[in-house]
């Protein structure tokens, strides 16, 4: 793992010395667009949670591996940034895909939004990251990676996909490891 927050309250830390910064630093925006380039179009957390659950939307985890498999957003496919290009075929085509990654800072989500657009595909970022929607009180469960519910052909696999419903009332353990020993349902 790259990072890891030791807590709730560290994450809140963070996000508030990340927003004083932003309000008091005049410095701090332009240095972040030119660290993360021209902005791509967000989709709020509200809007992905209406959208994700009836599976209008393909929730896409640019983090590496192992921070995925420490908490994610339920129903999330994981593919590293870095292995993204090569495994463009594992997503589904026709469906817009919501990038995100550790918040809006990291460059990861930007990317693959980036990315996904040259190849025509339909994608935005996730406004934030997860450290925000564990802040939210959302749910995170954790375990290993998923498999993208499609073939490298596009091909509905004859499994189907796992899912977990979002609801801003849900919390933090549905879906997530019992006992932490092995993965529950996301």
């Amino acid at each position: 793992m790259f990072y890891a927050l030791a807590s709730d309250d560290v994450a809140r830390l963070y996000a508030d010395v990340r927003q004083v910064a932003a309000s008091l630093l005049a410095e701090v925006e332009p240095a972040r667009r030119a660290y993360l380039g021209d902005d791509v179009e967000e989709v709020s957390r509200d809007e992905l949670l209406r959208r994700a659950g009836p599976g209008e939307v393909t929730v896409l985890d640019v983090r590496p591996a192992a921070e995925y498999a420490s908490g994610h957003i339920p129903g999330a496919v994981s593919i590293p940034i870095s292995q993204l290009g090569q495994r463009l075929a594992e997503l589904p085509a026709g469906t817009e895909i919501v990038a995100y990654c550790r918040g809006p800072y990291c460059v990861f989500a930007h990317d693959a939004v980036r990315l996904l657009r040259s190849q025509g595909r339909t994608a935005r970022r996730l406004a934030g990251g997860m450290p925000e929607w564990r802040l939210a009180g959302l749910p995170v469960p954790a375990g290993r990676s998923s498999r993208p519910a499609h073939d490298r052909a596009g091909q509905r696999r004859n499994h189907p996909p796992r899912r977990c419903v979002m609801t801003p009332g849900s919390t933090a353990h549905e879906g997530g490891t019992h006992g932490g020993s092995r993965p529950g349902p996301c």
